[in-house]
């Protein structure tokens, strides 16, 4: 088969979800409530201070940046394996293998991640809200379980859940934000200077190294906005809604983070980084029962559950897709048989869904049989080990954009200086930065669990996955070159590129 060729090739059911549908696949797996509660109190108490907003503000234009490069991709590939193929195009198939086997390590890991998160929330709000001491473990099975018998249908029916558990926690971060700022902020007013950008990178008072942390906590609140890439296959018109949705996901995202942030500090004032660092979600709950209810902060318990499951649904199917992508190019024996095949009505990658469900399964068990706690552990080293996987990716993705445009001459009515050189260039480079920032901050971010032997392998399990894709496409390139030339470039028909 040459790399253009898609014959035989199980394909994803076509024209399943619209504009909005992948948008809200996109920021659920962003998991707006989820990175509030879990990053602004860390980034408050421990980061940059009073200004994380600002942080906020930074990393939206960041990021942005990347987007500008990262869609001009998304107007010429179409493919569920993303990163993969726009690597495997720009930079060449070594490079896309690489991206390949460290995206795909980052999103399995991501699931499994959240789930450890949202079965520490479920014990705690039983308890909390119903008396009821259920062990962990049980809402983790269930949870995975909810996630495996979704993936197995349409797209759809996965966006239409998502879509609900969004716009309920949208709606809940926002009540707060709002009525914080028509009561003028908190004992301190509005405090605007925690939006000026310049504050992003230091307060007065603030201890050496904590500005790198807070940096970090608002990059690491975008995980996942990418995906949208990953449904172009199943999108109504990939072409326009892959590059629409990733602006929007970002930009909105990004204005709507800072805006939370920006009010959450005002509303606690100038001691808000001395409560974030004490309280953690205080910060959230103790201006919400001032000045909406105690029914809200019992609102927004709830909420935190059902965002963090939707943020969880999202990583599975991102995991299944990138899963499905590598395996319907059959470089491994069999694999196009299993992992590449896709349901013959639903057109969804099932099976490797119930795979993706299988490792996650095996990942929950070896933490609890370890004693492990499902927040401190799970949660945060797993979302440690693939952040960093899939920020090193991104930084790929990014030069793979001036490869592709500058280096291989591809689509020259698309190339421009701006747009496939100068963002993806300062994207790329900023993207390396915050790998750095991740680095110099990781036993921070990692808090108590720095102190476990996961945390210090973590760095070198990225590298081995880097290292193993490395190794299967050099393999390849030597002993069967027809595979070789297929890793990364199987893309939706109506969008193939042509040499």
């Amino acid at each position: 088969m040459t790399p253009t060729e898609s014959q035989n090739v199980h394909r994803l059911r076509k024209n399943a979800v619209g504009l909005m549908g992948v948008i809200f696949m996109a920021v659920a797996t962003a998991a707006p409530i989820t990175a509030m509660t879990g990053n602004v109190p860390i980034a408050v108490g421990f980061g940059n201070g009073l200004g994380a907003p600002a942080g906020y503000l930074f990393a939206t234009i960041v990021l942005t940046v990347f987007s500008v490069g990262y869609v001009s991709m998304a107007r010429h590939i179409t493919s569920a394996g993303a990163f993969y193929g726009y690597i495997s195009h720009g930079l060449g198939q070594v490079a896309g293998m690489v991206a390949g086997m460290l995206a795909t390590m980052a999103y399995v890991v991501f699931e499994a991640s959240i789930i450890g998160f949202f079965a520490y929330q479920a014990n705690d709000t039983f308890k909390t809200l119903a008396g009821v001491d259920i062990h962990w473990l049980w809402f983790a099975f269930v949870a995975l379980a909810l996630n495996a018998v979704l993936t197995y249908f349409d797209i759809n029916l996965t966006a239409k859940v998502l879509g609900v558990f969004l716009i309920t926690e949208i709606f809940m971060l926002g009540l707060t934000a709002v009525v914080t700022l028509f009561h003028g902020g908190g004992p301190d007013g509005l405090m605007a200077s925690s939006v000026n950008p310049v504050n992003a990178f230091g307060t007065p008072g603030l201890a050496a190294g904590a500005v790198g942390l807070g940096l970090f906590m608002c990059f690491w609140s975008w995980v996942g906005f990418e995906s949208t890439a990953m449904y172009g296959e199943e999108s109504r018109d990939p072409k326009r809604i892959v590059p629409r949705a990733t602006l929007v996901s970002v930009v909105g995202i990004g204005l709507f983070y800072t805006f939370v942030s920006w009010m959450v500090v005002a509303a606690n004032g100038h001691n808000a980084p001395a409560i974030a660092a004490k309280e953690y979600a205080g910060i959230f709950f103790n201006p919400t029962r001032e000045l909406v209810g105690v029914w809200a902060v019992d609102l927004f318990k709830i909420l935190i559950l059902t965002g963090s499951f939707a943020c969880s649904m999202a990583f599975h199917n991102c995991a299944s897709r990138y899963l499905y992508a590598i395996g319907r190019e059959n470089l491994i024996p069999g694999t196009a048989r299993t992992l590449g095949r896709t349901h013959h009505s639903h057109g969804s990658p099932h099976i490797a869904g119930f795979v993706q469900t299988a490792i996650s399964v095996v990942l929950i068990l070896a933490f609890f049989f370890a004693g492990m706690d499902p927040y401190l552990h799970i949660y945060t080293l797993l979302a440690v080990l693939g952040t960093l996987a899939i920020l090193v990716v991104q930084a790929l993705c990014s030069f793979s954009v001036i490869g592709y445009f500058h280096v291989r001459k591809k689509h020259q009515e698309t190339a421009n200086i701006w747009r496939t050189f100068l963002a993806p260039l300062t994207g790329g480079l900023a993207m390396l930065f915050v790998v750095l920032l991740l680095f110099q901050n990781q036993e921070a971010a990692a808090g108590e669990a720095s102190k476990t032997l996961l945390f210090r392998l973590i760095p070198w399990i990225v590298l081995g996955f880097a290292a193993i894709g490395a190794g299967l496409a050099l393999y390849l390139k030597v002993k069967d070159p027809e595979k070789f030339g297929i890793i990364g470039r199987i893309v939706l028909e109506d969008t193939v590129e042509r040499d």
